[in-house]
């Protein structure tokens, strides 16, 4: 007999973050069988840990294994090796029967929203509700109770024609928390969105996770859908997790170049077009060293470049810069020029004030 639908989580004094994560990958790989007859590897050697209630985020570009990844989570694909575990479960090894029940604790939503559009908004929600047996009382309760949760009371007896992307996603939303997931499973969901809608999808899975307790792992190749949301990272290339952690860790002292890559897209970050084509990695008589500094933290609106001044009689020039936030923690980035003579004394002031760091090269 199905359990009562009912309220949409339990009280948050009643969940208890377990020390078991709940999502939980042991050396994952993954080969598909190449066109030439010899083997693809799209994943290799991948271990990762998703803590229940958390938000983590696997960013990479595209062709990196991350949708493979996420496909392997919810069992559409079966690994060649290692072991998928969700609440407990190896995903892998479960017979087809066990497998879909066990699909109803993970919800999924996607880029292009897959709706159908045959039904209105309530029926799209109500679809996997109808397959799992409940009956019409239960079913509309619980779709009147998701269409308030996200927003769209107004909207039920409309059809995905009728509806803004936005909406539409929301609509998916709604469909992949029918069942009462213990897990969300985010599919490049804000990808094909414009930015503002994209903020408030974010927005919406964030309230989700914090009223709900509902763990969320969510693929994407944009920057901005970490920065915003996420707790944790891991970045994925070449079917290899290449640096994972906290998010604010991961962001602001990058070890690996492809995380780099993500951040050199960030504003503060890039260079002007006339300071690249000067750049060079060697000095020369009387040029200038140009210094990229991270400011985090408590520091993060420090007037270290005043200090700077007035302290050393340095002046720095700016090239670009960014105050912003990573995992709602303030962080601002500086490139800045100063004469190479001073550049030893300028690196060794902003160590000593817990600043980080790094050299970019040199302009006449």
């Amino acid at each position: 007999m199905n359990a009562p639908l009912g309220y949409l989580g339990d009280q948050p004094s009643q969940r208890l973050i377990p020390a078991e994560p709940i999502i939980r990958l042991e050396k994952i790989s993954k080969t598909f069988p190449g066109r030439d007859g010899q083997p693809v590897t799209a994943l290799r050697e991948i271990d990762l840990a998703v803590p229940q209630g958390s938000i983590l985020g696997v960013i990479g570009r595209s062709g990196a294994g991350k949708s493979t990844l996420i496909r392997l989570v919810n069992g559409l694909e079966k690994p060649t090796t290692g072991k998928v575990i969700v609440d407990g479960a190896n995903i892998a090894a479960l017979p087809e029967s066990a497998l879909r029940h066990a699909r109803r604790s993970i919800g999924m939503i996607f880029q292009h929203f897959n709706l159908l559009s045959s039904r209105t908004a309530a029926d799209n929600i109500a679809l996997p509700l109808e397959v799992a047996g409940y009956d019409r009382a239960e079913i509309k309760a619980r779709v009147d109770e998701l269409l308030a949760l996200v927003g769209l009371s107004d909207k039920r007896n409309r059809y995905p024609s009728e509806l803004s992307g936005g909406q539409k996603q929301r609509v998916g939303i709604a469909r992949a928390l029918a069942t009462k997931p213990k897990v969300l499973l985010s599919d490049e969901a804000t990808s094909a969105l414009d930015p503002e809608t994209t903020r408030s999808i974010l927005d919406l899975l964030s309230r989700i996770n914090e009223e709900l307790g509902l763990t969320i792992l969510l693929i994407t190749h944009e920057m901005a859908v970490i920065r915003n949301i996420a707790r944790e990272v891991a970045v994925i290339e070449g079917g290899r997790i290449v640096e994972q952690g906290d998010v604010f860790e991961v962001f602001t002292r990058p070890q690996h170049e492809v995380t780099r890559s993500f951040l050199g897209d960030e504003a503060g970050r890039v260079l002007p077009p006339y300071v690249q084509k000067r750049l060079r990695q060697e000095a020369a008589p009387g040029s200038q060293a140009v210094i990229r500094i991270g400011f985090r933290g408590p520091h993060a609106t420090d007037p270290v470049l005043a200090r700077l001044a007035r302290e050393l009689g340095i002046e720095a020039n700016i090239l670009s810069g960014a105050v912003d936030e990573i995992a709602g923690r303030p962080f601002g980035t500086l490139v800045v020029s100063v004469p190479d003579a001073s550049a030893r004394q300028t690196l060794d002031f902003l160590k000593l004030h817990g600043l980080d760091t790094e050299v970019l090269g040199h302009v006449a």
